[in-house]
């Protein structure tokens, strides 16, 4: 079959990319080894997400006397139901994607792909059946998986990746989670929060280390307040898998420690797939393991293209999806700005949940600027009061000068639903009066903004 556009992978980077091409008139069909949606919609944001939710219905369950609300019995997390709802919502999105590419008029094509010469692919289905497709333009969007670490071999049962952290047949009693970023973090907070013994690793001075040193440590105080172990500065060694649990070995700053667990789950980064779909017969160029592209995603080869977590940038979906975007519109010849890496939002959805834009203080010190900064504790947020959600602040970064915005730093309740109105003021060059100006409703969260904004100029009115 010939197509004008080829796609492999169907993640939030390639089925986005595949539904706009075929949008502006081109003929497309996407190449998926496994379920459509990728890791993101079957085992990545939207299951989490999930999992999460549930284990904030058993927290507000446990808590109902402080609302007002009796509950007869005791209150238990039923841990097969909550990754049983969780796969269920996961499922139903996939075949929401199915239902896109049918709409949309883009043929899917089961089976692995692998670029065999240029403008050809060659699928082989799981049968061992192959067919070859060819096409101008051939979008490589073939995202990452669990990274594995030397000293931490994953055997799927003792140490594990995200995959199996979210399918795990029963409750773990303890576990220790090495890497604190958004994947660590939120497994982290959903084990913790319906009861399992959680240890946190993190190799950095904080968690969530590419968060403004602010955040950081007021996450680090509220998983310490709800009795989470949390280990900064501290490095795994060893795990010992011999006998019935784990024996892991952890250097910290104390010295070395050995933490006894039931399961040990990795969640130091990803790692790009790129192995075996051809890049080395074709000759496309790799740069510190991922493949090397321009402002528009062309690799070296013509008519090859990557986007996603195989290239250089933040490993994100929403990154992909905008990537795969600016990539189809610019094949099909529209005029067309790229990708702007200094506006993407960043979400962690733990409790309390984490999300920024822009340069943290410190980082826009260190380029140069003199900055304004305004904060605004949840603490006196009347709507952040009723919801029962004090802890966390929003924090805005200013630029002296111009009175630009610089960056947006959040920790609180529904903060990841809000940082959104700071992307669209960033991109719009909004000064920090105009975010003041611009009336907010009360009661809400989002009024924390405006506040913020306002303490940064003097003139904050609830504080």
């Amino acid at each position: 079959m010939s197509y004008d556009v080829i796609v492999i992978g169907s993640g939030p980077g390639g089925y986005v990319a595949a539904i706009r091409a075929s949008q502006l008139g081109l003929k497309v069909a996407v190449v998926e080894k496994e379920n459509l949606g990728g890791i993101c919609l079957n085992w990545g944001c939207i299951p989490t997400k999930s999992l999460l939710k549930s284990a904030q219905a058993y927290e507000y369950a446990k808590h109902a006397a402080d609302y007002g609300v009796s509950i007869e019995g005791e209150v238990k997390p039923d841990f097969p139901k909550m990754v049983e709802r969780s796969r269920g919502v996961a499922e139903g999105m996939s075949k929401g994607i199915q239902f896109l590419l049918k709409k949309n008029k883009v043929d899917v094509v089961n089976g692995f792909g692998k670029l065999i010469a240029k403008g050809t692919v060659e699928v082989a289905a799981e049968d061992g059946s192959k067919q070859e497709l060819t096409a101008k333009h051939i979008i490589l969007a073939t995202g990452a998986r669990s990274k594995v670490l030397p000293n931490l071999p994953q055997d799927g049962e003792k140490i594990i990746g995200y995959r199996k952290a979210m399918t795990l047949e029963k409750q773990p009693e303890s576990m220790l989670v090495v890497g604190s970023g958004a994947i660590g973090s939120e497994f982290a907070n959903f084990y913790h929060s319906i009861g399992t013994k959680v240890t946190l690793v993190e190799f950095l001075p904080t968690v969530v280390p590419n968060e403004d040193v602010e955040v950081s440590k007021q996450l680090e105080r509220s998983f310490k307040k709800s009795k989470m172990k949390v280990l900064t500065k501290s490095e795994v060694l060893s795990v010992d898998t011999s006998g019935d649990g784990c024996k892991v070995l952890v250097k910290t700053k104390k010295g070395e420690e050995v933490h006894e667990v039931d399961v040990v789950l990795s969640a130091v980064g990803v790692t790009p797939n790129i192995e075996g779909i051809g890049l080395e017969d074709l000759g496309v160029e790799l740069e510190n393991g991922k493949i090397k592209v321009d402002e528009y995603y062309r690799t070296n080869i013509e008519g090859v293209y990557a986007i996603g977590d195989i290239v250089h940038g933040p490993a994100l979906a929403h990154v992909a999806s905008a990537e795969g975007i600016v990539c189809v519109e610019k094949i099909a010849g529209l005029k067309v700005d790229p990708v702007d890496y200094g506006n993407i939002p960043g979400c962690t959805y733990t409790s309390p949940e984490v999300s920024s834009v822009g340069l943290t203080e410190q980082q826009a010190k260190d380029a140069g600027y003199e900055v304004k900064v305004g904060k605004f504790p949840y603490s006196a947020s009347g709507k952040a009061s009723a919801a029962g959600q004090k802890e966390g602040f929003v924090k805005l970064v200013f630029d002296a000068k111009y009175g630009e915005l610089l960056g947006a730093h959040m920790i609180g309740g529904n903060v990841t639903e809000m940082i959104a109105e700071l992307v669209l003021a960033k991109k719009l060059e909004a000064t920090g009066h105009e975010l003041i100006k611009a009336i907010h409703p009360h009661p809400t969260m989002s009024e924390a903004v405006m506040e913020a904004a306002a303490a940064a100029y003097g003139e904050v009115i609830h504080l």
